[in-house]
């Protein structure tokens, strides 16, 4: 692993959630920036730190100062039970007080090249730059138990070194069309937080601290921000193969 990664383990999931909420508070309050920018993951794990954030942080996030963003969404609707907007919805966006034109979804109804473009340019019409590449002040990923991150998975690599902002995955076993950030997007934020939980999680992340030969095969183990901190923050059920 290299000198810019950190490891912290939480006894539980509801520890995890705790953790990373104080630290998205620490570093929103702290920032010399107007705003703050996050990118959003979708899947499982991130339920839970949305239902912590609105539940016991509300009152101590400065929302008017953040804008939400999302590392990848499914081509659907936003009201399909598959929206990794709508799952931001029902647990976090609706539960909060945050102005409108804060919140950037990907329009996963449209057509899936035209939104790729389309959101990369609010991006960039949005977002700070290090050289030609937009910064997010803070991205926070989670991993599937495949070892992809975003919609960048195994079998799309290329993916990981797109000079394109977003592009269009495909999910190697149901064939869903999705948009995603692109590693290089990625990997030029100025913090990464990995999301992960659970004992299904554990042989991947044995594998990304561990076994380097087994850990290039999988997307997750390539993120490593160029001019950021990358912090991985596992429960012990996740950390249990470490």
């Amino acid at each position: 692993m290299v000198s810019n990664t950190e490891v912290r383990i939480f006894e539980t999931p509801k520890k995890v959630y705790k953790a990373i909420s104080k630290e998205i508070i620490k570093h929103a309050q702290k920032s010399n920036q107007p705003r703050f920018d996050i990118a959003l993951s979708g899947g499982n794990s991130p339920k839970g730190l949305f239902k912590k954030m609105s539940k016991k942080y509300a009152d101590k996030i400065p929302w008017e100062r953040i804008h939400f963003w999302w590392g990848d969404e499914r081509c659907v609707s936003p009201h399909d039970e598959e929206s990794n907007y709508k799952m931001t919805v029902d647990y976090l966006l609706s539960k909060i007080n945050i102005p409108k034109e804060n919140i950037h979804r990907i329009r996963g109804e449209k057509n899936p090249e035209e939104e790729a473009v389309r959101y990369s340019e609010e991006i960039v019409s949005n977002l700070n730059r290090r050289g030609e590449i937009p910064v997010f002040d803070l991205i926070i990923l989670g991993m599937g138990n495949d070892g992809h991150t975003a919609s960048i998975f195994p079998n799309q690599m290329e993916l990981l070194t797109d000079k394109n902002i977003c592009a269009v995955a495909e999910h190697p076993d149901s064939g869903q069309k999705r948009i995603t950030l692109t590693g290089t997007v990625i990997n030029n934020a100025n913090r990464i937080f990995f999301l992960t939980t659970g004992e299904a999680k554990a042989t991947r992340i044995s594998e990304i601290m561990n076994d380097d030969e087994k850990a290039k095969l999988l997307p997750a183990y390539h993120i490593s921000p160029n001019n950021g901190r990358l912090i991985w923050i596992l429960d012990e059920a996740a950390a249990s193969k470490i």
